[in-house]
């Protein structure tokens, strides 16, 4: 396994490098259609695979890092500090994703807008948001994979061996022992990601080549500029200021969680490499079990990035100058949308309809970049899983400095 860590990296940037130049190829001879067809669905199969383990290992991880705290206390502090954190760099990713988005707005190619036409889906209700939260059935969140519910029956499962005491430890034993199975799976199956990169990432060149080279291009580039500079700026000071870590460290050991990310576009999909990212970044295990789960649920620093880059394009479009106050409630609008749209399927188009809708821009301008959904999607999911890591490190740096006080005080 460790050599496997070693060269993952290596083998999914080959993989990814590969799948470019094979797409491009394919695209030249006009078969873009075959790589959907008889490529595509290799990839497909690899992320059902991850689909398939990312429960089962969300939920016996959570229970073994609950139970490891041994106090309830503990497990609502680091989870107060985790959500604290998202919230404020989801905050920051907005400013960022706004900043460039002016910066750049003079030279946008300005789309003809009559005619467009797209029905907004219906954002879920904060109010419902929290109902849903919690399960009234143990298996359905499972068949589901809804992870706020997935973490909820842990949280609880975990809470009872604690308070059950002596009388629990057989249920824990056997958590254990399912923990290390899953795991022995997991490992099996992340053996096989460049192949399952490489399978993914040519129909999306093959498919999306021609809107990449267009009038889009350029809207694409200031969000890709936005993510990268959150990502370096914004990361690197959080993780060396409250995480103590070397960013260079940081990054390095992100990198595959990154790649898979970016061409799975999915961050629970990305779950199992994540967490495998955070084990050689030296986070801990029952912080790591708690954090990243929650991470790729509700924190959506890439995608608010994408909020504002697509906002001031939309707006630009339709000849609308937006405020300093509209931008302000962007900000605030889309910093909440990302725990109001948790676990919805395309919550990154639901978050930007409601974004649009708190500053009166015509939702139907989402229509303009749905061509190119794909190759946002791309970098924001990369940023997203990134910052789930980011938090990791912090959170748990913070829990080894406490425990070694505790330690010295006694």
């Amino acid at each position: 396994m460790e050599k496997i860590k070693k060269s993952l990296p290596l083998q999914i940037f080959i993989a990814l490098a590969l799948g470019i130049v094979v797409g491009l190829i394919f695209l030249s001879m006009g078969l873009a259609d075959f790589t959907t067809e008889y490529i595509k669905p290799f990839g497909t199969i690899f992320l059902n695979l991850l689909k398939f383990i990312v429960v089962p290992i969300v939920l016996t991880s959570i229970i073994q890092g609950v139970v490891s705290l041994s106090d309830i206390k503990k497990v609502g502090t680091i989870g107060l500090r985790t959500i604290i954190y998202y919230f404020c760099t989801t905050a920051f990713a907005i400013v960022i994703g706004l900043i460039f988005a002016n910066i750049f707005k003079g030279s946008y190619a300005v789309l003809e807008t009559s005619g467009l036409e797209y029905e907004a889906a219906e954002p879920t209700k904060f109010m419902d948001t929290l109902v849903n939260i919690f399960p009234s059935n143990f298996f359905q969140p499972m068949v589901d994979a809804s992870m706020l519910q997935v973490i909820v029956i842990a949280l609880f499962i975990g809470f009872g061996i604690i308070i059950a005491g002596e009388k629990g430890l057989g249920l824990k034993n056997w958590i254990d022992s399912c923990y290390e199975v899953f795991m022995v799976i997991m490992t099996g199956i992340i053996k096989i990601t460049p192949i399952a990169v490489f399978c993914m990432m040519v129909p999306v060149v093959a498919v999306n080549g021609p809107q990449i080279l267009g009038s889009l291009a350029l809207v694409l580039l200031t969000a890709y500029i936005a993510y990268a500079v959150h990502a370096l700026f914004t990361y690197s000071l959080a993780v060396s200021s409250l995480g103590h870590m070397n960013p260079v460290k940081f990054f390095k050991g992100a990198l595959p969680a990154f790649l898979f990310a970016f061409t799975s576009t999915s961050s629970i999909g990305t779950l199992p490499v994540t967490m495998e990212c955070a084990e050689d970044l030296g986070v801990r295990k029952e912080v790591a079990s708690f954090t990243l789960p929650l991470g790729a649920t509700i924190n959506m620093d890439g995608t608010a990035i994408y909020q504002g880059v697509a906002s001031i394009f939309i707006a630009t479009c339709f000849g609308i100058d937006l405020t300093l106050g509209q931008m302000a409630t962007i900000v605030l609008t889309a910093t909440l949308a990302s725990i109001g749209t948790a676990g919805t399927p395309g919550a990154g188009m639901i978050m930007l309809a409601m974004v649009l809708q708190s500053v009166g821009l015509p939702v139907e301008g989402i229509a303009l970049i749905m061509g190119v959904d794909k190759i946002f999607d791309m970098g924001r999911t990369g940023v997203n899983v990134v910052g789930d890591l980011s938090a990791a490190v912090i959170v748990s740096d913070y829990e080894s400095r406490r425990m070694s006080k505790e330690a010295k005080a006694k």
